[in-house]
């Protein structure tokens, strides 16, 4: 077998080779090669302890020396260069406890975790696969190295990249690695929330997302996401729904973009539904004011997995109104946008698609009219540049306080009623159009009236 390898892996491969060593590229980057796929990262293996390759080369940085690692810059880029080696003991259940070097590449090989991911490769030589590797890449197969209970014993992150790999590649896991993941799922508590949160979002990224239902079931949701549990067997008993709440939420992550934030809020959009079920008199469901619940518990859920506060605040939002309905106006439309924020109105438009079609046929008749009816209202406010945030307002409080007010309270009082008068017409967003009617306000303030928040999200844009 020939697999194309970079320029500079070659490099490295020759001058470990002509220094007496063993080296091959090894890992990821060679499943990915016999996949045709793009590697990120070429990484490689080699019979040379780490002094022997730093010597070898004129730029090196010691990345993870302790455990054998160098990483070789040539070429602009950074490589990194392994010593063949056997792990000990994993006493955290992530981590050995020490490593010591081999001169054999079978021992180095026989620590890795799949065999998808325990093939080598040298031009010269060919592949390396002690394991079945090839064989399981042609059958779609995940398969643990060896024992899977002794893998996952080691290093319980494995348990998570075993479906994460399913997902990204479209596998299946083989029985026996299966079950064992059934049987250590449990182990998932000694790895930290940071860890877990990066496979999820790597699963969640992945063309085939739906796979999220591997964690439900391996029992990984039970230990770290139990609510989805109770989704995935939530009937939805209502016209509008085909699916319980859980397989509604897998189809819904299917049939949005690969982004982040989107599938994040796709998984999480109706978590609130398992506290706000409410049957009537006839059998049918509803779920009154699941999406301020889904909005409150995808923030729990999202701090639990120490996300950034940007991440939690937009999947926080668009959870929040993922089910209400805009008055079908340009002004109502206006002051949605206004209401969910500039950036985030594009992405829930996202959102509420991918939530309407994973509902019943039923559902897509009545509601994809009105979405497209929104999606053009968005356009053509787009097109003209409406003002629907204060920071495009045409006055701003220097403008105020040349005109006499004094800062503090009233002015920001002012400009927010400036606002919605702009949000019902946006003809008045001028300087001059604005401060005419500056007299009006302040002889309301000085009355002690307020101006009434509007509100623009109506009930459910889909009937819960």
């Amino acid at each position: 077998m020939y697999l194309e390898i970079p320029k500079a892996v070659s490099i490295i491969l020759h001058t470990l080779n002509e220094a007496g060593h063993e080296a091959y590229a090894v890992g990821g980057c060679v499943r990915d090669a016999m996949l045709g796929r793009t590697p990120e990262d070429w990484d490689i293996t080699t019979s040379a302890q780490p002094q022997q390759v730093k010597e070898l080369f004129r730029r090196t940085v010691d990345t993870g020396i302790q455990h054998g690692t160098v990483t070789v810059l040539i070429q602009d880029g950074g490589y990194e260069v392994t010593t063949y080696r056997i792990d000990g003991s994993y006493e955290d259940g992530r981590h050995p406890t020490q490593v010591s070097f081999t001169s054999l590449l079978s021992e180095d090989l026989r620590r890795r975790d799949f065999t998808i991911n325990a093939m080598a490769y040298h031009p010269e030589e060919g592949l390396i696969d002690l394991y079945g590797g090839q064989q399981d890449l042609a059958n779609r197969i995940i398969r643990a190295v060896g024992v899977p209970e002794e893998r996952f014993q080691e290093d319980a992150l494995r348990i998570m990249r075993a479906i994460r790999f399913a997902a990204q590649l479209n596998f299946d896991i083989e029985p026996d690695t299966f079950q064992a993941i059934r049987k250590f799922a449990e182990r998932l508590e000694l790895i930290s929330r940071e860890r877990i949160q990066v496979e999820m979002t790597k699963l969640l990224k992945s063309a085939h997302p739906e796979k999220f239902r591997l964690f439900y079931e391996t029992g990984i949701t039970a230990i770290l996401f139990p609510e989805f549990d109770e989704m995935m067997t939530m009937p939805q008993n209502n016209p509008y729904h085909c699916y319980s709440v859980g397989e509604h939420t897998l189809h819904t992550m299917m049939a949005v973009e690969a982004d982040p934030i989107l599938r994040w809020t796709a998984l999480l959009h109706d978590v609130g539904k398992v506290r706000t079920r409410s049957t009537d008199e006839n059998g049918i469901d509803h779920f009154y004011g699941h999406g301020k619940e889904s909005s409150e518990m995808a923030r729990t859920f999202l701090r639990s997995l120490k996300f950034d506060n940007e991440t939690i605040d937009a999947v926080k939002i668009l959870t929040r109104y993922h089910d209400y309905h805009f008055d079908m106006t340009a002004a109502g439309l206006r002051k949605a946008i206004h209401k969910v924020g500039e950036d985030y109105f594009p992405l829930l438009l996202k959102i509420i698609y991918a939530d309407t079609m994973a509902k019943s046929d039923y559902a897509k008749e009545r509601l994809l009219p009105s979405y497209e009816k929104v999606c053009a209202l968005y356009e053509e406010s787009l097109a003209a540049q409406d003002c629907v945030s204060l920071k495009t307002l045409a006055v701003k409080g220097k403008d105020l306080i040349d005109a006499g007010v004094k800062p503090g309270p009233q002015m920001g009082e002012i400009l927010n009623q400036m606002l919605e008068r702009v949000l019902d017409d946006p003809n008045l967003n001028t300087k001059e159009a604005l401060l005419a009617l500056l007299p009006i306000w302040l002889y309301k303030g000085r009355q002690g009236y307020h101006s009434k928040p509007f509100q623009y999200l109506c009930y459910a844009f889909y009937p819960a």
